[in-house]
């Protein structure tokens, strides 16, 4: 089973990239997946001591604590430092790009962004086929 922890304050976002994890098609490529969601970034700050999770998907606009604030609390932590992680974001510009990959980014999904996209991603980062 694998753990993946979506950070973002849109609830139709969460959503969208919750169906898109859970979709037989993504179970196919990944094997089992169960979705964790935090509304900000302060919210993940909160549940990340608390599991182990496999990969973190997160936004970066969000009010509390950022997503680039919360990518350095990632990078930083012993437990997260080498877990992947995916920006989701609508500032899609070269710079951010560059600058969510320079604090520790594994991959950057521009909003909008298609399942086929976000499915790809998660099977580059996680590898094919199911973990115990």
């Amino acid at each position: 089973m694998r753990r993946i922890l979506v950070v973002e304050d849109s609830a139709s976002t969460r959503s969208f990239v919750r169906a898109i994890l859970e979709d037989p098609a993504t179970h196919a490529l990944l094997g089992a997946i169960e979705v964790t969601e935090a509304q900000s970034g302060f919210d993940a700050m909160r549940l990340l001591p608390r599991a182990r999770y496999d990969l973190i998907i997160t936004d970066i606009n969000m009010p509390d604590v950022n997503g680039l604030e919360l990518i350095h609390f990632i990078r930083r932590s012993e437990q997260y430092r080498a877990t992947p992680l995916v920006i989701i974001s609508t500032q899609a510009t070269e710079r951010d790009v560059e600058r969510g990959k320079k604090l520790g980014a594994d991959a950057y999904v521009p909003k909008p962004f298609s399942p086929e996209l976000l499915r790809d991603t998660c099977e580059r980062l996680l590898g094919a086929g199911a973990h115990g």
